[in-house]
């Protein structure tokens, strides 16, 4: 019998008592001794020093326990918006989360982020209410949060009961009580056709039927659990592990299927090199098997199996369908890679992307070789770091997604590289799109041998649209790998517009062009196809797109007038707003630019009485003057002749590391 695996992924808005909750659940499954505690910097999970010292989660870190003979691979995630993109990596890999809320803050901007992960991707979902013990919690102010912000299907487990004497909390579980099953049986019906024709002829339904129905409906992205605690006191944590083991699914795979695994995370192990963190869709996987990489189409040999316990790295002989391990020898492996076969891998999750872009600076110039070296491995940890390397400028780029990251990156670069350096002050990263349609041209024809001439139709796109490809020319004028290498240059081409930003939400379609059958090469048009693009866009002009926000404020009602004040200043447009019980609701949106230090803003001028959430919602056009236009950086393809020397000395291009 195949053994049952949960891998389990833990997601909160920062300081919801998550990394707290499991460090318990580690405990009580017998991976740990005793649980850590977040302020003393002595949690398995956070093994960085910069977490240690501000209590905040970084990297996303995984153990694994047993609770009821279930395998439970619990992924612990950072809560601050800065590192949604560890969390992006940690849900592609999820059968089931747990998503904690305070009961004190209630539903927060970053647990709605994540909500809207979840949902998309239908990530079956337990919440947990942490933190009932503490003053100002409010649990049932917090399930109206959660009814009206998240889902209303949300179905609380348990109910509270305080002893007047004694300042103490229990947890009752009302499974078994007749009014609970009547309102269990109604939520049922509405996303169960046979529960519901049962319930209306009036027929006795069990609860061993609603508890099978109830588990379809979790794992359907249906109905979801509600259960309540105090991680920090160990209430309710036993109650948890028996709902996960209970109500959320379990891995699907199997053992004799061919063999398909993602690479969702990868590090850099002093003593084992590259090291990768994959989770298995299908077959088996043991050390000196050779790993077909899909995505890169190489193949490498696996040299250990590793498995991270609580911070340790233990040794594995094999690990199967379902199941998640650390592998050592891939030394070419990067995130997201297929491994195997890619008929068992599930769509790719997004969280936000980086707004802002950063440049750093080594306070030793001697370190300039080094740090770079250091950014290059940094991300290949977190891709969503994109470095950018302008050789020409000697400069060093990173994207970045706000202030409490570059912290976390200065002292990463100084404990584990030896290199202190500086950042700037960010820049909102702003992009380009065609105003209207226009042709672009490139002849590369001398000085020979080189043969590439293209033409391309550009067009505006649709918001959001990113690049859309076509080729209307055949092979009897383009070869098909000449036309292949057109579409792999495209990327590069549309780093940088005529504004110095890249290039988004436009259609370019191949219209005309030729190769010579002695004199081109695939280089030929991986030159040509940069410098036709340029020159299109040049013709269709572009405009600047600048990033906004989606906001929800809530504050006193005397403080309307200014907030909206603030709001049009700062560029942006909200509804009309609602007013309730002495307060009012504003939604809206607003640019990044205007707005990065709105939320201290509004804190000081309420006194700390407003809350504010908010979103990535999206790139609109703005004007020139409000953005911010940069020059190309490195030599423009429009330089033709510089441009083409320097591609034929094969010297590598700035926008590549």
């Amino acid at each position: 019998m195949a053994k049952k695996i949960i891998n389990l992924g833990i997601l909160a808005h920062v300081d919801a008592g998550k990394t707290t909750l499991t460090e318990h659940l580690l405990y009580l499954g017998g991976a740990i001794k005793k649980p850590g505690n977040v302020d003393k910097g002595t949690v398995q999970t956070d093994f960085l020093p910069i977490e240690k010292e501000r209590g905040i989660s970084v990297r996303s870190a995984s153990s694994t326990f047993f609770w009821k003979e279930v395998q439970i691979n619990l992924i612990d995630t950072p809560g601050h918006i800065d590192f949604s993109a560890e969390v992006e990596r940690s849900l592609s890999i999820l059968d089931a989360a747990i998503l904690v809320i305070s009961a004190v803050e209630g539903v927060q901007a970053h647990t709605e982020n994540i909500w809207l992960a979840l949902k998309e991707h239908k990530i079956p979902t337990l919440l947990f209410i942490n933190k009932i013990d503490r003053i100002g919690a409010d649990k049932d102010a917090v399930i109206q949060e959660i009814k009206q912000d998240l889902s209303a299907n949300s179905i609380l487990l348990q109910e509270l009961k305080k002893d007047s004497h004694v300042e103490t909390i229990q947890i009752v579980d009302v499974w078994n009580n007749p009014l609970f099953k009547n309102e269990l049986t109604e939520e049922i019906s509405n996303v169960d056709d046979l529960i519901m024709e049962h319930y209306l002829e009036g027929q006795s339904i069990s609860l061993t039927e609603l508890e099978n129905s109830f588990k379809k409906a979790i794992a359907r992205f249906q109905l979801f659990p509600v259960l309540m605690g105090a991680a920090k006191n160990e209430i309710g944590v036993n109650e948890l592990l028996d709902a996960i083991v209970r109500f959320l699914p379990f891995a699907k795979g199997k053992e004799e299927d061919p063999f398909s695994a993602v690479v969702f995370k990868v590090e850099h192990n002093k003593k084992f090199g590259k090291i990768a963190g994959i989770r298995l869709y299908g077959g088996k996987l043991a050390p000196r098997d050779i790993v077909q990489n899909a995505t890169q189409n190489t193949e490498e040999k696996v040299s250990l199996i590793k498995r991270y316990n609580a911070g340790k790295i233990e040794d594995e002989a094999f690990v199967v369908a379902g199941d998640v391990a650390t592998v050592c020898g891939l030394s070419e492996v990067r995130v997201g890679d297929v491994l195997g076969t890619i008929d068992f891998i599930p769509n790719e999750i997004k969280l936000n992307s980086p707004l802002l872009t950063v440049q750093i600076r080594p306070e030793n110039e001697n370190d300039y070789p080094n740090l770079a070296e250091a950014l290059q491995q940094l991300t290949d940890e977190d891709p969503a770091l994109a470095f950018d390397w302008l050789r020409e400028e000697k400069e060093l780029h990173l994207s970045i997604m706000g202030w409490i990251q570059i912290e976390v990156l200065e002292r990463i670069l100084e404990n584990r590289f030896g290199i202190r350096a500086k950042f700037d002050n960010p820049t909102v990263i702003y992009k380009e799109s065609p105003k209207k349609m226009g042709v672009g041209f490139a002849r590369y024809w001398m000085p020979k041998p080189c043969w590439a001439i293209v033409k391309f139709k550009i067009e505006p796109g649709n918001p959001g649209s990113g690049l859309v490809y076509e080729s209307k020319v055949g092979v009897n004028k383009i070869q098909r790998k000449y036309q292949n290498e057109i579409e792999r240059t495209l990327e590069k081409a549309l780093k940088q517009g005529p504004k110095g930003w890249e290039v988004s939400d436009l259609k370019i379609t191949l219209i005309d062009g030729e190769d010579h059958e002695v004199h081109s090469r695939p280089g030929d048009f991986a030159i040509a196809t940069p410098m036709a693009i340029m020159n299109g866009l040049v013709n269709t002009d572009t405009k600047l797109l600048e990033p906004y926000l989606q906001f929800q404020i809530t504050a006193p009602e005397d403080l309307l007038g200014a907030i909206t004040s603030d709001i049009i200043q700062m560029r942006g447009t909200f509804e009309s707003p609602k007013i309730e019980n002495g307060k009012f609701r504003l939604e809206g949106t607003y640019p990044v630019a205007t707005s990065m230090d709105f939320p201290v803003k509004l804190s000081s001028r309420s006194g700390g009485k407003a809350k504010i959430k908010s979103r990535f919602h999206g790139y609109q056009e703005c004007e020139d003057e409000q953005g911010v236009i940069r020059p190309y950086k490195g030599i423009s393809p429009l330089d033709e002749a510089k441009y083409i020397l320097k591609a034929r000395k094969a010297i590598q291009e700035s926008w590549k590391v």
